[in-house]
């Protein structure tokens, strides 16, 4: 984030029914379901959704899997999203494609271990995590009340409480930062897919709440009603894949810190844990978690990069904000001596060969509790005692 102490600063989210996060949900299931029988599987599934139509495509090595049985979980995901439309529905009149086939011998050989040889990165490139103590999950507060509106609508909206509201929804909260402290909320977006029988005025009403709900008192004091803005454009009926096509992988700053950091670029959805673009993302914001929770610095920005067939990283670069030299080295210092950075030593220091993933595909992989299943495991602070001086 900038280096300005007095600035304001915007983050956005999108709901599960978002058309990017159905595909993201469709290609984390594949993955789920290629872990659940095999846990060394290796999946790479990109998923396009548009009007009343699904296509899988990507590589594949795993256990043999039924085309019907992927289509009817496919099928499962968005009758779980809460599409039932007539240009989006998870009965037969979505067809639904699969393209799924074999992964590459040529990639196959470079990453997998053999001999004496440890496995390798799935791919190069770079990897950031971030934390900060703006939030009690150590999260910027732009991106995590932004997802905190969009899921308790989400919620509210599956068990009928919330009604006329339809799947597809973003949220946007502005910030104002204070010797760089987020003090107060300038402005806040929601835009939400409605049904025909509420008009504007109605869906603001039905809104509102979960903004309330969402943001400290403190941060709303003398928040303006002007600055509440709910479906700018107008009408919002015609939504999801049917309004907008959608894609793995397009909304990776939602998926992250919500620009308050950097982004390496590549995405998480659709991958599985042997491909660094995921599970170094993973390692660095628990690193970075543990290291802000240990109170060491208000916050942390790591960077790892790495190269495909290439075990261990080629750099890790920490940013504690603060310019104390000594600090950053011991620091880099922890990190090298106590964390196996390996994409095989990742894997196993967050116990990522699970079925975890279908749940990380909406409101953000990072700032979420961990679970007794495995899930979120690199939220975990374990390691706070590593950077204790």
């Amino acid at each position: 984030m900038s280096d300005l102490k007095n600035f304001l600063f915007t983050s956005e989210s999108v709901s599960e029914g978002h058309p990017d996060k159905v595909s993201d949900r469709i290609s984390d299931m594949v993955v789920d379901t290629y872990l659940s029988g095999d846990p060394h599987s290796r999946v790479a599934c990109e998923t396009l959704t548009t009007t009343n139509k699904v296509v899988l495509a990507g590589e594949v090595r795993g256990p043999e899997i039924k085309k019907e049985d992927l289509i009817n979980k496919v099928r499962n995901c968005i009758k779980d999203i809460g599409y039932d439309q007539s240009g989006f529905t998870w009965k037969e009149a979505t067809k639904i494609e699969c393209h799924l086939h074999s992964q590459s011998t040529d990639i196959a050989m470079g990453v997998d271990s053999s001999g004496n040889k440890d496995e390798g990165a799935g791919d190069q490139g770079i990897m950031f995590g971030y934390a900060c103590n703006e939030t009690d999950d150590l999260m910027p507060a732009p991106i995590h009340y932004s997802h905190k509106i969009l899921r308790l609508m989400a919620q509210d909206r599956k068990t009928g409480k919330l009604k006329n509201i339809e799947p597809d929804s973003k949220s946007q909260v502005t910030f104002e930062y204070v010797n760089g402290k987020p003090t107060k909320v300038k402005s806040v977006v929601i835009s939400s897919q409605h049904s025909p029988d509420v008009n504007q005025e109605q869906v603001r009403e039905l809104l509102r709440p979960y903004m309330i709900e969402s943001i400290p008192k403190n941060f709303m004091e003398g928040f303006s009603e002007e600055e509440f803005y709910v479906n700018p454009t107008g009408n919002f009926v015609i939504g999801g894949p049917d309004g907008d096509c959608g894609l793995t992988g397009r909304k990776i700053i939602v998926d992250t810190y919500g620009g308050a950091a950097p982004h390496g670029g590549g995405a998480f959805s659709g991958k599985d844990p042997t491909k660094v673009d995921r599970s170094a993302a993973y390692a660095a914001r628990y690193i970075a978690k543990n290291i802000v929770a240990s109170k060491v610095a208000d916050k942390c920005l790591i960077q790892l990069a790495y190269a495909i067939g290439v075990s261990k990283p080629l750099s890790i670069y920490v940013n504690l904000f603060d310019n104390d030299l000594d600090k950053n080295k011991f620091v880099v210092e922890k990190i090298n001596n106590n964390f196996d950075l390996s994409p095989r030593g990742i894997r196993e220091m967050l116990n990522l060969n699970k079925p975890i993933y279908e749940k990380t595909s909406a409101y953000g992989h990072f700032g979420r509790s961990p679970e007794k299943d495995g899930a979120f495991s690199w939220e975990n602070t374990d390691k706070t005692n590593v950077f204790s001086k």
